[in-house]
């Protein structure tokens, strides 16, 4: 199964293409631009709590047979966060001070 590759920052909402490469996620997907996962998440997932990592760029180009954005295409379904931007706060700085190894 291929990563979704979600087309925007679930906490400021900017556009974030296949090929961004200030695209973060966490293990379960969740999707920020670097700028919020540095300056207002503290490298804390405000979902599951972890942390997180450059998305991958999908090629555009199919360098083998049936792999690349226009065969594996990434969704166009904008997620937004769940919580209150003071929950968000309020989670992430509770946890930031713990290395993601060890949440």
């Amino acid at each position: 199964m291929a990563l979704q590759l979600r087309p925007n920052c679930e906490y400021c909402d900017c556009d974030l293409p296949p090929d961004a490469t200030n695209a973060r996620i966490c293990s379960y997907e969740c999707t920020f631009c670097a700028n919020c996962v540095e300056t207002k998440l503290s490298n804390v997932c405000p979902n599951c709590g972890g942390g997180f990592a450059p998305r991958p760029i999908r090629p555009t180009r199919e360098w083998r047979l049936g792999v690349c954005t226009a065969k594996q295409a990434p969704s166009d379904k904008r997620v937004h966060l769940k919580y209150s931007l003071e929950d968000v706060a309020t989670h992430c700085a509770r946890i930031r001070d713990v290395p993601p190894e060890k949440r």
